[in-house]
């Protein structure tokens, strides 16, 4: 991986962790239980959300490095498109329901926990690996592994963005 492309992921990655760290620590129970609307999502449910999709997500990334390299040349879209996502939230779409939340997670501190967990693991591959992401495509999605890659982290970003939402909404406990 080229080092410029290894600092930028890496830089996305610790960002995103330090980002969601800070909007979840020291919530209440009643902060994060809060929905603005009963069709909308606690912060619970976006930390549980996290919880869920990221594992499959990195499975996806596990299964495609397994895959011979070379073969895939250029992405259907630039990598500045992959970054978009994680900041433009005038389009939503619904999660699958693999990756929904269950409302099952209670304790922020828990999913906080189980989320940076998996970051690190993320995280030491993205210092250390000497794969080529470029020339793997992810799932014939027309999108190569290193643009997935970031777009996990892409992905927290737009849940934190989110959560920033949940918490400027009209009865957000204070």
């Amino acid at each position: 991986m080229p080092a410029m492309e290894r600092e930028r992921l890496v830089a996305h990655f610790e960002m995103t962790n330090r980002w969601l760290t800070q909007e979840v620590t020291g919530l209440t129970p009643a902060q994060l239980a809060f929905k603005a609307a009963p069709d909308k999502w606690s912060i619970l449910d976006v930390v549980e959300h996290l919880t869920i999709a990221e594992p499959q997500y990195w499975q996806w990334v596990q299964d495609c490095l397994k895959q011979p390299a070379g073969a895939f040349v250029r992405p259907k879209h630039p990598d500045e498109e992959t970054l978009w996502y994680g900041i433009d939230r005038t389009e939503r779409n619904k999660t699958a329901a693999a990756r929904e939340s269950k409302g099952e997670l209670k304790d922020g501190k828990k999913g906080l926990d189980q989320f940076l967990k998996l970051r690190a693991e993320m995280l030491s591959t993205a210092k250390s690996t000497q794969e080529d992401l470029r020339g793997r495509e992810i799932q014939k999605s027309g999108t190569d592994l290193y643009q997935w890659f970031l777009m996990i982290s892409v992905h927290s970003q737009r849940h934190i963005l989110q959560i920033q939402e949940i918490k400027a909404s009209a009865g957000y406990p204070r």
